[in-house]
């Protein structure tokens, strides 16, 4: 059955659907040999040779699930043209991250090779939740927070609210816990700007009721059995 070439991919775990799109735009992808530049086409995976970035896809793999504290210093990609180190230097198997960290953002990100799921969670419509721990310079007060709490404008338009709360002030610098469900480059660190508070460091610590409990910086760990149903309820997909 002819399916859309993205579609096909996520299929095969490479990555979601987004990113699947964007590989397609870049040129990684090939069928039968040709390289394939615009989104829209269908085909059918066993008439057709799918190759990414010259491998050619599979849909025997074993999927896998792991949650994975990211140190600063990796990049959120499978692979880097410049050759910069990638969380799959830390997780050396056939998978990809569910969404992005920039380089020096440390924390949890979740990672597999199940492209129906990954897409799912960061689909917009689901609202997946994501706390980060911000370290700013400064002491914003709690008028300026609720800046963020009622959503703020950024260049690319208005923010969701988001659920923020003051954790701890030392000198000029504060510890700032924030919540929020859009999934924007850099929005964290943008959102922080638009109030006057650059941000020092920065942490996610939990996602879709996942946490970091138990995961050293530069580890991971394979979900477990119940967390991957609580993921694929959380997409609003059926677990195959």
């Amino acid at each position: 059955m002819a399916e859309r070439l993205q579609k096909i991919i996520a299929q095969a775990g490479i990555a979601s659907r987004r990113a699947a799109e964007g590989m397609i735009l870049e040129g990684l992808v090939t069928v039968d040999g040709q390289i394939i530049t615009e989104l829209g086409g269908k085909y059918d995976s066993s008439q057709h040779k799918i190759c990414v970035d010259g491998k050619p896809l599979t849909f025997t793999e074993t999927k896998v699930y792991y949650l994975l504290n990211k140190p600063k210093g990796y990049l959120s990609t499978a692979k880097d043209e410049r050759g910069r180190r990638t969380v799959l230097d830390l997780v050396k198997e056939r998978v990809y991250p569910l969404g992005r960290l920039d380089n020096n953002t440390e924390g949890l990100l979740l990672i597999s090779n199940d492209g129906d799921l990954m897409n799912g969670l960061l689909h917009p419509r689901y609202k997946v939740n994501k706390t980060y721990v911000a370290r700013v310079a400064g002491i914003p007060t709690e008028k300026t927070l609720d800046k963020l709490r009622q959503g703020i404008k950024l260049e690319d338009g208005m923010t969701a609210p988001a659920v923020v709360k003051l954790l701890e002030t030392a000198d000029s610098e504060a510890k700032v816990e924030i919540t929020i469900h859009e999934g924007r480059n850099r929005q964290v660190r943008r959102m922080f700007a638009a109030i006057g508070c650059d941000v020092r460091a920065l942490k996610r610590v939990k996602f879709a009721g996942l946490t970091l409990a138990g995961v050293k910086r530069g580890h991971y760990r394979p979900l477990t059995a119940e967390e991957i149903a609580e993921l694929y309820n959380i997409a609003g997909i059926k677990q195959s």
